[in-house]
């Protein structure tokens, strides 16, 4: 299992040092040895190295990755160039170009997000192949509440989109008046229709932001 790097690595080491993680961890690496695992162990973290917690902006908070084969590597709702763009990420493509403009692009990749303090975290970080949600419970939920509690810690603005329920279970948690929480229904073909599409939150995060005094997110995704 890849380890976490950087100020996350200092921020997250009291959870290390926790009996749950110590089950967690065995868990996860007997799920890697007996059956395929996504995203693969060493991008397990990507979320994190991409983002570092001095550098976060704004949140988008998955559920677990997607579990099909070359699909999840580590960043929520993202996928890699050269694979599918998945239902979901085409309805945060389609309201982004209502939103701001954007072009539709050719990939799923969205790396430039991160690299810009987008932080693209799911709530559990792993699954069994073809298994939605097959991690649910062993621990992740813990880690990963660590890491919203110490975001929500942090004494500058910041924007937290939390698209459906699961995200918006956090809600209760993000109680820093400095931060501006955006909700709305999750971007699958399910339930996009019912007030994902005409949200806005790429362009009310960028105004929030901008009102700060914070570089904007320059959402577009380039074709390749």
């Amino acid at each position: 299992m890849a380890a976490i790097s950087g100020d996350w690595q200092e921020a997250l080491a009291p959870e290390f040092k926790k009996p749950y993680y110590a089950s967690l961890y065995k868990t996860v690496m007997q799920e890697y040895h007996n059956y395929k695992v996504f995203p693969p162990a060493q991008e397990l973290f990507t979320a994190f190295h991409l983002t570092p917690l001095h550098e976060v902006k704004a949140v988008i908070l998955g559920q677990d990755p997607y579990h099909n084969d070359g699909q999840a590597h580590g960043l929520c709702f993202s996928v890699k160039r050269g694979v599918e763009i998945p239902p979901s990420l085409v309805n945060i493509y389609q309201e982004l170009q209502e939103d701001c403009g954007c072009y539709i692009p050719n990939n799923g990749y969205l790396e430039k997000w991160a690299k810009q303090g987008v932080l693209l975290l799911n709530t559990v970080l792993t699954v069994r192949a073809h298994q939605a949600n097959s991690h649910r419970g062993i621990g992740w939920e813990e880690f990963t509440d660590a890491a919203i509690r110490i975001l929500n810690q942090e004494d500058r603005p910041m924007v937290f989109l939390l698209w459906g329920r699961p995200a918006q279970n956090k809600r209760s948690m993000l109680t820093n008046p400095r931060h501006l929480v955006l909700e709305a229904p999750h971007p699958s073909p399910l339930s996009a229709y019912r007030g994902f599409f005409g949200c806005r939150h790429f362009s009310r995060t960028n105004e929030y932001l901008i009102r700060n005094g914070i570089e904007p997110i320059d959402w577009q995704i380039e074709n390749i």
